[in-house]
């Protein structure tokens, strides 16, 4: 079976994208969070990457 990335519709905060991240690379949605506020605090670099992230990658099914 092929693993496939997708915006989770349970693990949401916003988008889906952290959920769907998390559900991915088998980690904790909250830690994936974490870095992203991280990033978007270091110059908005993080705000970006996830409002590209939430365009490209599609919702669960």
């Amino acid at each position: 079976m092929e693993k496939r990335l997708y915006r989770s519709n349970s693990e949401r905060m916003l988008g889906g994208v952290c959920g769907g991240l998390g559900k991915y690379f088998s980690v904790d949605p909250t830690l994936i969070r974490l870095a992203w506020v991280v990033f978007s605090l270091c110059g908005g670099a993080g705000v970006l990457a996830y409002l590209i992230a939430w365009i490209i990658i599609p919702s669960e099914p």
